[in-house]
């Protein structure tokens, strides 16, 4: 229990920490969304009309540093993230509503299928080396995860959406689908994840390939094991009492900071596929210099990785009884 309020009390300490330079960075960004207009137009906006958006965006009169940064804590505790800059005047948590949705169903569930696919493929090269298939998966597995994202990305809109179009090219849902989680719905919306998930599942798999691997090999040259083999237990009950409960516990952090970072989506591959997620969001509001918008999306992020993680720790007391013994 104290290891557990540790990592809690750590846990809302790093919270503020994140939540202060969410606050700072963005401002170190130059230029605002007035200014970008302005270039953008070429100057044929009046002074008066740049006034009048600088009012409508809430960029006058803000006071100094230090008063914006404790509004912007009372307003975060709120829960208020303002209005998006880029999308005036829809707020900012009616964007990442609409946003969210998609990247968790997307970033989430394949980042969970490569997790599990990548892991149980790297037990299987490791249990079975020594045979054709079990030892071709690595340099297969390293090939893949060294791809970028958006290279695999436009690949796969190339020849699947461009010269064959099995696939639509870009967006989440077809025009006029219709009512929400009807047969015909989820026809669409699968289509238009097939590629941006598929993208994700096989650069990603070859990294928990390798990963397990490596853990399984490590576990495989401990002595409890030749101990276990000499009590005469089954191959299997090894397997699955000792090596794969060990093997997995040095990827659970990495797959805990993985999940959390599905809240930041994909970014490349949102932005290849033009997926309304949050990936997505962020990249428009970094272009547009959207301060509200940016802080949330980046607060999510680092939430969702520091929560992620504690759930994470909370497991390993569950699992690993050294960590419950305190030693």
């Amino acid at each position: 229990m104290n290891y557990l309020l540790r990592k809690f009390g750590l846990l809302l300490f790093t919270l503020w920490i994140a939540a202060t330079l969410n606050f700072i960075l963005p401002r170190l960004v130059p230029g605002d969304p007035v200014g970008a207009m302005m270039a953008k137009y070429q100057g044929q906006l009046t002074p008066a009309a740049a006034d009048a958006l600088k009012a409508a965006y809430g960029l006058n009169d803000q006071g100094s540093l230090l008063a914006q940064y404790f509004t912007y804590l009372g307003h975060l505790l709120q829960g208020n993230f303002g209005r998006s800059m880029s999308q005036f005047p829809t707020p900012v948590s009616e964007v990442i509503a609409q946003a969210a949705p998609w990247t968790i169903g997307l970033i989430g569930v394949t980042t969970i299928i490569s997790f599990f696919l990548g892991s149980a493929l790297g037990l299987y090269s490791a249990w079975k080396r020594g045979t054709t298939l079990a030892d071709a998966m690595p340099p297969v597995a390293l090939f893949l995860n060294s791809m970028p994202y958006f290279w695999f990305a436009l690949l796969l809109v190339y020849l699947f959406a461009l010269r064959s179009s099995v696939f639509p090219l870009s967006g989440n849902l077809d025009p006029f689908v219709g009512d929400a989680f009807t047969p015909k719905w989820w026809a669409s919306m699968l289509r238009h994840a097939a590629l941006p998930a598929l993208t994700i599942v096989v650069t990603a798999a070859g990294g928990w390939l390798i990963t397990m691997r490596n853990n399984v090999m490590g576990v495989m040259g401990e002595d409890y094991l030749a101990f276990a083999r000499a009590k005469g237990l089954t191959e299997g009950r090894i397997l699955n009492r000792y090596i794969l409960k060990n093997a997995l516990l040095p990827s659970l952090t990495s797959f805990g900071m993985a999940l959390g970072f599905v809240v930041g989506g994909s970014i490349l591959v949102e932005t290849v596929f033009s997926y309304p997620g949050l990936g997505f969001y962020l990249y428009s509001a970094v272009v547009a210099v959207d301060y509200p918008l940016m802080q949330a999306i980046f607060l999510m992020i680092a939430a969702a990785v520091l929560i992620a993680n504690f759930i994470v720790d909370a497991l390993y007391v569950v699992l690993d009884p050294r960590v419950r013994d305190g030693k």
